[in-house]
């Protein structure tokens, strides 16, 4: 007999990650997918290496939509951007984890981390917009 309680009759909803403009020996996520109840609080884990990179974006796709950017943030773990409220990025040491609080159904979708290198200039722009204009092809930017 179960409840209302329990985890089997509660809302569910998976994540998954991707890796976007860097090696897989550079930025490796702990696991492919997160699943969670609803409510509860989901995080993503990765290690990265600290040559990398100096700065790290994350977006999240819905099925059938374009790439939304969410956050970027540096190595230090400083914000450079911040759009979605309930998201905290956590660096510690070689580990960045991206957590969302009080996850929903509508957070299912897959998040991908991408690293832009030392650059010079505004590149904000270049990795704000990856599809291109007709929305069929998803730019790998590196």
């Amino acid at each position: 007999m179960f409840n209302s309680n329990d985890s089997l009759t509660s809302p569910h909803l998976i994540l998954s990650s991707h890796l976007s403009g860097v090696g897989c020996e550079d930025l490796t996520p702990s696991k492919d997918e997160e699943s969670s109840v609803e409510g509860s609080t989901v995080t993503l884990t990765y290690t990265y290496s600290k040559g990398a990179a100096n700065y790290f974006f994350w977006y999240r796709q819905h099925p059938g939509k374009a790439p939304e950017l969410l956050i970027s943030h540096s190595p230090s773990g400083s914000v450079g951007e911040e759009k979605t409220p309930g998201l905290k990025i956590q660096v510690e040491g070689e580990e960045i984890k991206m957590s969302i609080s009080s996850a929903a159904v509508s957070d299912s979708a897959v998040y991908y981390c991408a690293v832009r290198p030392t650059v010079t200039g505004n590149s904000k722009t270049l990795y704000k917009n990856l599809w291109s204009k007709d929305n069929r092809i998803l730019h790998n930017i590196h």
